[in-house]
């Protein structure tokens, strides 16, 4: 992604975002370990029918330790990386005055959303 009369700073926001994506995949790697080790050590298989997601009592499970809420923040931070990707290039490409690439990732967004939307819909 580079912009237009900018490929320095268009690199360098490539850069940025590879270095995102890394963080957020690694942390996502840890958490789904430690809630799997977790799972175990409850005796409860990761392969069984898998706990149930509630966010409302994600924040409070966290804070217990409960092995199923960190398994489902590592879920949640593995669907939330490309999504991520996508917002920082949204505002990376406005930073260079991309408008059609913003544009182009806005709809992306949307995208996203409405199919989100119609799985919350339809459960």
């Amino acid at each position: 992604m580079t912009g237009r009369g900018h490929p320095d700073r268009g690199r360098e926001f490539d850069r940025f975002i590879g270095r995102l994506l890394i963080a957020v995949t690694y942390v996502a790697v840890v958490l789904l370990t430690v809630g799997v080790v977790l799972l175990i050590g409850a005796g409860i298989s990761p392969l069984s029918s898998g706990p149930q997601l509630d966010l409302g009592r994600l924040a409070a499970d966290l804070v217990a330790l409960n092995p199923a809420a960190i398994l489902w923040l590592g879920i949640l931070a593995v669907i939330a990386t490309p999504v991520s990707r996508v917002i920082a290039a949204a505002i990376g490409f406005a930073r260079l005055g991309d408008r059609w690439m913003v544009g182009i990732a806005v709809a992306i967004l949307v995208v996203i959303a409405l199919g989100v939307a119609s799985a919350l819909a339809a459960a």
